[in-house]
């Protein structure tokens, strides 16, 4: 152990870490959950700091010895080296000063380190004048927020969910020939192609890409200016704009600074809305998870109108039994996912006054939400809809056996002897062509015309 000290005394810190007093004391202070605070936040917060360096230094603020350390160090931790290094709690001081102090920390003893000096002597970098300049965790700590989950809506989830629509988009065009009953109130409906379902469902998740595109736009205010209160004392004028800038730059999208920082810094409704976004995608997974097992429910006492390929056994006492898993994991990620936005919406409307006091379970949710979207979503596409085949015999055995193909006699008949036929034909277990012939309502080439399924498929009746 090493002691270091901060503006509360010393601590002992253990030798291997980087991270120095007040970190260490966070961690002493909040043993709760085991969790830390997500790797993609940690990285937006190193990349924070290094536009913060640049921006200071470009306003000669911070000399450019300091800022070429500060910004390398920053970079490090951007990129995901140092990752060990931050074990505070996400249950935690509710502005997340402690995180940023440890990346304060952090930042300044690994500069040291590099510049040989002694680890804790805050030299070449002093982790509060120099990696937190023109900043406070009240306004560092959101603006990472926004920063860091933009990043991953960009990078993981917009790629997961487009994969997932290319997978279904691709059986719904494979599936276009094969006509099936449809289903509505989980009863007996007209045809369609199974083709044209799968189009639904690959509709939904083209639906579920435009909407976390759009939710990245929500983000894009930052709060970095406003420092405590929102007021932006001890922050040069210039300082918020050029963050903006230096991170729109870097990362391809864009950020301006905030039009207010009070609303920015005491408000959360911004990630309140992107969890509603999450919420919604999630709802939509689930539809299509549902949906996906249920058609492939047997395989010869259900629907089997599907073949979902086999990932691994599904009973320890049913030899032989296989189960729709990928759909078991994808809905219970969305279960989760629910769960965790619920979270989000009770955290956005708890904040008091200038600050909201939730931002470090606010950032655990969101990251926890969309890295398991992600993952799920493209899990499910590989292992599921890659893979799945179609049971074109049942498909049609259902369709043949089906009642509801009676709506095509509307116009012939009239709804009302329609009825009529199709509960004769349920009660007396007979087809529908069976009781149209014994009546004579209809000749035989009329009777094979109306009762086409792919007449019906398409209202035009076009081929």
């Amino acid at each position: 152990m090493r002691t270091e000290s901060d503006s509360m005394g010393e601590m002992q810190v253990p030798d291997e870490a980087l991270y120095g007093a007040s970190t260490q004391r966070a961690v002493l202070n909040f043993p709760i959950s085991g969790r830390q605070m997500p790797e993609g936040f940690i990285k937006g917060l190193g990349l924070m700091k290094w536009a913060c360096a640049m921006a200071n230094e470009e306003l000669e603020k911070l000399p450019s010895d300091k800022a070429n350390i500060l910004k390398e160090v920053a970079q490090e931790i951007a990129d995901g080296k140092h990752s060990h290094q931050f074990p505070v709690d996400v249950f935690q001081t509710g502005s997340g000063t402690s995180t940023n102090m440890n990346v304060n920390e952090v930042i300044a003893n690994r500069a040291s380190q590099i510049a040989a000096k002694t680890i804790g002597s805050r030299d070449p970098l002093h982790p509060n004048d120099d990696v937190n300049m023109g900043q406070s965790s009240n306004d560092i700590i959101p603006s990472t927020l926004h920063l860091s989950v933009a990043i991953a809506i960009k990078e993981d989830l917009v790629s997961a969910l487009s994969h997932l629509a290319i997978a279904l988009d691709k059986k719904s065009q494979a599936f276009n020939n094969i006509i099936k009953i449809g289903r509505t109130h989980l009863m007996d409906a007209t045809p369609l192609t199974l083709g044209q379902e799968f189009s639904g469902y690959a509709a939904q998740l083209n639906k579920s890409v435009k909407r976390a595109e759009k939710s990245i736009g929500l983000l894009g205010e930052l709060a970095i200016g406003g420092t405590a209160v929102g007021t932006g004392i001890n922050c040069h004028p210039d300082f918020p704009r050029k963050v903006c800038k230096i991170l729109s730059k870097k990362t391809g999208i864009e950020f301006r600074q905030a039009d207010n920082h009070f609303e920015a810094q005491g408000g959360r409704d911004d990630t309140v809305e992107v969890a509603g976004t999450l919420n919604t995608i999630a709802t939509s997974l689930t539809k299509v998870a549902n949906d996906i097992r249920f058609l492939s429910s047997g395989p010869r006492s259900g629907l089997g109108e599907i073949i979902l390929p086999a990932t691994q056994p599904g009973s320890s006492i049913m030899p032989g039994k296989v189960n729709p898993v990928m759909s078991e994991m994808l809905i219970q990620v969305c279960i989760y996912t629910q769960g965790l936005c619920n979270t989000i919406s009770i955290c956005g409307r708890d904040g008091h006054f200038e600050l909201n006091v939730t931002i470090p379970l606010i950032a655990y949710a969101l990251h926890e939400s969309i890295r398991c979207l992600s993952n799920g979503a493209r899990t499910f596409a590989d292992q599921c809809v890659s893979g799945i085949a179609a049971n074109s015999e049942r498909c049609k055995e259902l369709v043949d056996r089906s009642l509801m193909l009676v709506t095509a006699l509307n116009p012939y008949i009239g709804y009302d002897k329609a009825a009529e036929v199709a509960k004769t034909a349920l009660s007396e277990n007979k087809t529908l062509r069976e009781v149209i012939l014994e009546r004579e309502l209809l000749d035989e080439a009329t009777l094979d015309k109306a009762l086409n399924p792919m007449e019906m498929i398409k209202p035009d009746g076009s081929t």
